[in-house]
């Protein structure tokens, strides 16, 4: 089975610049940026509420909790928000009409209940193939993350653990490595 396209730089901002021309563009930036920025899986993002993201006082968490019954593994992990998806996630709060609601879905449906993963995994679908990237689906932004973070040298156990897998080797098979990526690292030499 193939694997997942890793975006480049190019293309993610492509994506970004399509899903702000778009229907729902708030929603749907901060979707492709929890995929992307924090590693979650379409079914993840599917789960989130408000109250999951928010403290008591109305103010993002730095780290949150993905409830066991939510994830693949039935274990509740961590989620921790780099300063720029907590700036985006402030702001697609602040930019909402309405106040939040700590029951609220975070990335609502049309009709204003939570989406199914299949559905969010078809709305992936459909702003990947508008920004016209083959390949791309639902857990691109996932390999994306993990990628990223193991080529800036962060330690594989960390990456393991933010990912949520129970193996290394899990999460090895979501690094990708390109051309350009091999031709960097002869240089470090």
């Amino acid at each position: 089975m193939k694997q997942a396209k890793v975006l480049n730089d190019a293309e993610l901002k492509r994506v970004l610049t399509i899903v702000g021309q778009g229907k729902h563009a708030a929603r749907n930036r901060i979707a492709v940026l929890l995929s992307h920025y924090a590693g979650l899986r379409v079914g993840e993002i599917a789960t989130l509420r408000w109250s999951d993201v928010l403290g008591a006082n109305g103010e993002l968490k730095q780290q949150f909790y993905l409830k066991a019954e939510n994830t693949k593994s039935n274990e509740a992990r961590p989620v921790h928000l780099s300063k720029r998806l907590a700036k985006e996630l402030a702001a697609y709060r602040d930019g909402l009409r309405k106040e939040v609601r700590n029951a609220d879905p975070l990335i609502p449906s049309q009709k204003r209940g939570a989406f199914s993963a299949n559905s969010l995994c078809q709305l992936f679908g459909r702003l990947y193939a508008e920004a016209g990237i083959d390949g791309a689906t639902s857990h691109s932004g996932r390999r994306w993350f993990i990628t990223r973070l193991a080529h800036s040298g962060v330690s594989p156990k960390v990456i393991m653990t933010l990912a949520g897998h129970r193996s290394l080797a899990t999460t090895q098979r979501y690094i990708d490595v390109n051309d350009e990526m091999m031709a960097r690292a002869v240089e470090v030499l």
